[in-house]
């Protein structure tokens, strides 16, 4: 099929959801959430088509396995948005004018939402069940290494739709190709709004690329700060969790700053990371503090500026020495994303200039980066998380892909000047 129809099918079917109801759209998410676990043997195998093409040992394998555990998480994701209240019809804020005139501005749909993804099967029942319950259709655009996958989940979602009496094409998977991505990103009149979710190149390409308007799912290069008056025990922990609970996820740890006069506790700081194989990539003053104390096949010394600029999504971190709270704050705003980062301190001034003056759509205080997830902040799942300011910032949910229009009652009132 030509992904003109295909576009033109997907807003068609945006425009039946305005009359689902809310108990409706709710039914049909639990009945994908059930048939997610119903179907489980299915969509592993499909998974496992995808996993045969890649290699083990790249760091995107870990996003695109699906496991029993895994399924079962997205299902129980799922059945979290049935939850959560409907986003939609909300009032955001109503005035009278003096003329008489009452004004009413009230939560709607975008209509059409695109999404441009990589190896992430998980994606594609985040993003439809949050667009539904938003009141949106929307048009998927996955990548090559997950196309499987994709593909077993779409084809299971839209016979939940077809049962339910509602249009299949509210969901659309389009060809692995690029082709369908520069036609995806220049839909106008079709999609109203794209949102790309991976790499830093994906995101720069959309970005630049795109007619249709973006919002940016900004890669993550997420920092932790230990301060002098940071806890050793919480920052092992932190440190450790923020890391290694999963590499290849945008909240992971890709830099270590310490304070200079705690440089005798890094080797305490770093230790936890051994059991997991963290490189570290180290400079001078933290390199001559690990020597001996690190595994040295483990421990290099960091190659220049630019390297702290770096998205590690593996089993890797940065360190970098600063004399104090200046300095680290300097640092983070050379070479942060704007996604999370995180101080580890008992200095309650400390910590509050911290949270105060970190540009970061995401900023800690003794709690690791990890948390930057949609589900973690009690949102259901998530449809991305933006660096950008415009519109939405941090994880975005039901609320986040909402847009609003003004209602205007009047009586027969004319406007005089």
């Amino acid at each position: 099929m030509e992904l003109q129809s295909i576009f033109e099918q997907v807003k068609t079917a945006s425009l039946s959801l305005t009359s689902l109801d809310t108990t409706a759209i709710d039914a049909i998410l639990t009945d994908v959430a059930d048939e997610a676990i119903a179907r489980k043997d299915e969509i592993l195998r499909a998974n496992a088509l995808d996993l045969k093409r890649m290699d083990p040992s790249n760091p995107m394998y870990d996003r695109l396995k699906l496991t029993s555990d895994r399924i079962d998480g997205i299902a129980g994701d799922t059945r979290k948005v049935s939850t959560l209240p409907s986003p939609l019809g909300r009032v955001l804020k109503h005035n009278v004018l003096p003329n008489g005139l009452e004004l009413t501005r009230v939560s709607v749909p975008f209509g059409v939402i695109g999404i441009v993804y990589e190896a992430r099967p998980n994606v594609t029942f985040d993003v439809f069940s949050l667009c539904l319950k938003a009141g949106s259709a929307c048009v998927l655009k996955g990548g090559k290494d997950a196309d499987d996958s994709n593909r077993a989940i779409v084809g299971l979602i839209k016979d939940v739709l077809k049962r339910h009496g509602v249009d299949e094409h509210v969901i659309e998977l389009l060809p692995a190709t690029h082709e369908a991505t520069g036609e995806l990103l220049h839909a106008n009149g079709y999609v109203d709004i794209v949102i790309p979710r991976g790499s830093k190149r994906l995101i720069d390409f959309v970005r630049q690329v795109a007619s249709v308007p973006v919002i940016e799912t900004g890669a993550g290069v997420c920092h932790a700060y230990f301060d002098k008056g940071g806890d050793l025990e919480k920052g092992r922990k932190i440190v450790n969790n923020a890391k290694t609970r999963r590499v290849s996820v945008c909240n992971a740890l890709d830099c270590l700053l310490i304070h200079s006069d705690r440089l005798p506790d890094l080797s305490a700081l770093c230790e936890p990371l051994i059991a997991s194989n963290v490189r570290i990539y180290a400079d001078e003053p933290s390199f001559a503090m690990l020597n001996g104390r690190y595994p040295s096949a483990l421990l290099h010394p960091i190659s220049g500026e630019d390297a702290y600029d770096t998205e590690y999504q593996d089993y890797a971190m940065g360190i970098k020495t600063v004399s104090g709270l200046d300095d680290a704050l300097i640092h983070i705003r050379h070479h942060g994303s704007g996604h999370s980062e995180c101080i580890i301190t008992e200095d309650t001034a400390t910590s509050d200039r911290f949270l105060r003056e970190v540009d970061a759509a995401c900023v800690y205080s003794n709690a690791p980066t990890s948390f930057t997830d949609g589900a973690q902040f009690g949102l259901g799942a998530e449809i991305g998380i933006s660096t950008q300011k415009l519109h939405a910032r941090g994880p975005m949910a039901l609320e986040e892909i909402t847009t609003y229009k003004w209602l205007i009652k009047g009586n027969g009132q004319v406007r005089s000047k």
